[in-house]
């Protein structure tokens, strides 16, 4: 049975699938676990020099491989909210299911894989050409290796909002009419006023811990107080019990 190479390349952003019958080519990526980098020498001539890395795959029936389950077979696993290869149904959820370890064997029919070193030829539709991003990164340090600036620059460009939304806006063009997308919303964004929200924020708190302060003493010598007044009458009952006793006493004898 034929097994299908899907071959992505991120330097160009493009991805292709080969299908390959033979299996003594592909003989090289058995008993590899996902992560290793193999050498593709044994695919054909124009994979010559190419070195990929394997980033998972699916066995016949569709279910996939899971990184970390050192096992060439199928086995079932409690699955739990966060982990790969499950999606909970309902929040919390724990569910036994049926994946593929990350070892590759001969039931694999689908292999997904990176390059990470380029050969010597361009290979069609994967190395030749350049797919452009068609959004901008959202986070604000991978706009700044993005730019490849430094902090005191990055600041000066992320200063302006408005010149900075125009420079990530996406303009898209269709048929004879032309449209500005608007631009994606930048996180974690170091502004004027994120700068100002945070002193206001930190002020109301340091307030807010004074009044605590304050509000603690206040009861602390309010119950001291309470008690010591309290001592002082249980002290006074009990000398007026003493002075009685003593009376009576005194009023037995004569």
């Amino acid at each position: 049975e034929k097994m299908k190479l899907l071959i992505s390349y991120p330097a160009t952003g493009q991805v292709k699938a080969f299908d390959i019958e033979d299996e003594k080519k592909v003989l090289p990526f058995y008993d590899r676990r996902m992560g290793q980098v193999v050498k593709a020498d044994s695919l054909g001539e124009m994979f010559k020099g190419y070195e990929l890395k394997i980033s998972g795959g699916n066995d016949k029936q569709g279910f996939p491989m899971l990184q970390g389950v050192l096992v060439k077979h199928r086995v079932k696993l409690l699955m739990r909210p966060g982990m790969k290869c499950y999606r909970p149904r309902k929040h919390g959820a724990l569910k036994r299911k049926s994946i593929r370890g990350c070892i590759v064997s001969g039931d694999i029919r689908k292999l997904d894989m990176v390059i990470v070193t380029k050969g010597e030829n361009d290979i069609d539709g994967l190395t030749d050409e350049v797919t452009p991003q068609r959004l901008a990164p959202k986070r604000a340090s991978k706009l700044k290796a993005l730019f490849d600036v430094d902090e005191e620059a990055a600041l000066a460009l992320f200063k302006d909002e408005d010149a900075l939304k125009n420079l990530l806006a996406r303009t898209v063009v269709r048929g004879d009419k032309t449209y500005i997308n608007r631009p994606r919303k930048i996180h974690r964004l170091v502004t004027d006023k994120r700068h100002a929200r945070k002193v206001a924020k930190n002020k109301v708190m340091v307030e807010r811990r004074r009044k605590n302060k304050a509000l603690r003493a206040e009861y602390i010598l309010n119950n001291f107080t309470a008690v010591a007044e309290e001592y002082v009458e249980e002290e006074e009952e009990l000398e007026e019990e003493e002075e009685l006793e003593v009376v009576e006493e005194v009023a037995v004898e004569v």
